[in-house]
């Protein structure tokens, strides 16, 4: 698979790239990932990108000739171009099982108040979110579909890294986890854990996972005042 990531701040991104799952999956050439720096498609005057937007009002716009220059010199037969946007569907894990499918994803790191529409309609096939909250721009957003891609991805996991019990690859979040001490400042390790019964501790698991998911539903409008 290859993914090309257009920003204008590509060294927060080829550091991230370097370690962890995303490391791992380029060194074994299971995973090609090219970080673009936006500017380089500018014609304008300082290689600028972006500009004040019509009609006024507070913040600055992504220009559109220099991402559709970018675009355009990156698309492939079956590129899917996908705009980081706070206007975008909710990313989530099936999504992410739908970007695997392609062969090449180009991803545009929004910046700023925004991205001229203009580009939005001829150039973009699909804007995602990863939440309903503010950030600086779509760098950490572009990292989130592309490790949670990266994930799914076979031979990118190893033996310690169990895709099918990771949350949300199932519907259901993980069971309460632990490991040593036994106790901790009183607190124990559940008894059935210990109990050396695999066929018994992995019910438990199994319960706890729906338990849990349910819990957390519901609770979780609770929790923020």
């Amino acid at each position: 698979m290859k993914i090309d990531i257009v920003t204008i701040f590509p060294e927060v991104i080829k550091t991230y790239l370097e370690i962890g799952v995303l490391g791992r999956a380029i060194q074994q050439k299971l995973l090609e990932i090219n970080v673009r720096n936006l500017r380089d498609y500018s014609e304008y005057p300082h290689r600028q990108v972006d500009d004040y937007p019509y009609g006024g009002g507070a913040g600055m716009v992504l220009m559109a000739p220099p991402l559709i220059k970018a675009v355009e010199s990156l698309v492939e037969n079956n590129s899917v171009v996908i705009l980081t946007s706070p206007q975008g569907c909710k990313f989530h894990q099936k999504l992410a099982r739908q970007f695997l499918q392609q062969e090449h994803l180009v991803i545009i790191c929004g910046r700023y108040r925004g991205v001229d529409q203009r580009f939005i309609e001829g150039w973009v096939d699909q804007q995602v979110s990863i939440g309903d909250y503010i950030l600086s721009g779509g760098e950490l957003p572009s990292m989130v579909v592309v490790e949670t891609v990266a994930r799914l991805i076979p031979g990118v996991l190893n033996n310690s890294e169990n895709l099918d019990l990771d949350s949300f690859s199932n519907g259901l979040f993980e069971e309460d986890l632990y490991t040593r001490p036994r106790e901790v400042d009183g607190r124990k390790v559940p008894d059935i854990l210990l109990s050396g019964n695999h066929k018994q501790i992995e019910q438990w698991r199994s319960e706890q996972r729906e338990i849990k998911a349910k819990e957390l539903k519901k609770n979780i409008n609770n929790k923020i005042k």
